[in-house]
């Protein structure tokens, strides 16, 4: 018989966020964990590491033939600087920096001086940025990322047909999680398809059972479904953008409290 996700709807005690643990106290995660009285433990089941300059020059990308770089994460822009510093490059003070958030346009003034400089911040999401390099569709882009990335940025350039060179500066890889004695909490939560690659490359015998998944976002949900696991807990929801909103819609269902108003 197969089994369903209302069939393993049991209590929810214990939750692994396979991300690094938020550095503010008052993170939606936090309040989760205290709301609900839950163990909630952080794990990064993916690293971030840089590509060798060796590897970089052999993509023959021109960084200075450029006008404005896409940054995407503060990664990107640890990587992008020490890429030009390892090349002797001085980014010239006209190039501009498009960023998927506040946060990270914020985090540039690690490497520069911001109110020097032309920034553009998104709000909320990829859409935000995007928007706004649609209206500086006369750049020369230098899209800075990972060798694993959403296609979503390249595939809007080229629709719009906007200039841009693609850069991988750093790689994505599995972290490695031999210190975790098991995985075996009520909920772990994904939210890239790395980190289903990593559970397994990690865990090679690993058995779902009861263990419920919470993916976020469409491509990582796939990569649950792909590697023949069952999806619990899909995020975002109509009524739930974030994952903390889908864990709580989940953990009222699962744990019988009032307050559930989902169908």
């Amino acid at each position: 018989m197969i089994e369903t996700t209302t069939d393993r709807m049991r209590k929810v005690k214990s939750i692994l966020v396979t991300q690094e643990a938020p550095t503010d106290p008052n993170s939606p995660y936090y309040k989760l964990a205290e709301k609900f009285n839950l163990k909630i433990d952080f794990r990064p089941f993916i690293q971030v590491e840089p590509v060798p300059v060796r590897e970089f020059r052999k993509q023959k990308v021109e960084i200075l033939a450029h006008t404005a770089v896409i940054l995407t994460s503060r990664n990107a822009v640890d990587h992008f600087f020490e890429i030009c510093r390892e090349l002797k490059l001085e980014v010239p003070p006209e190039m501009k920096y498009f960023c998927i958030s506040e946060q990270t346009a914020n985090y540039l003034q690690k490497y520069i001086v911001i109110r020097k400089r032309k920034i553009f911040a998104g709000q909320k999401d990829t859409k935000d940025l995007l928007d706004l390099i649609k209206k500086h569709k006369g750049e020369k882009y230098l899209f800075a990322c990972s060798d694993i990335r959403k296609n979503d940025i390249p595939e809007f350039l080229k629709a719009h047909h906007i200039e841009f060179t693609e850069a991988v500066i750093h790689h994505t890889v599995a972290a490695n999680l031999t210190d975790l004695k098991n995985v075996y909490y009520d909920v772990l939560a994904f939210f890239s398809p790395s980190g289903i690659h990593s559970l397994f490359a990690n865990f090679p015998d690993f058995k779902q059972n009861n263990t419920r998944l919470a993916a976020f976002g469409a491509t990582t949900a796939k990569a649950v479904r792909d590697a023949g696991l069952i999806l619990d807990i899909e995020a975002p929801q109509p009524n739930a953008p974030s994952m903390t909103g889908a864990l709580e819609l989940y953990i009222r269902k699962a744990n019988g409290l009032k307050g559930f108003t989902g169908k």
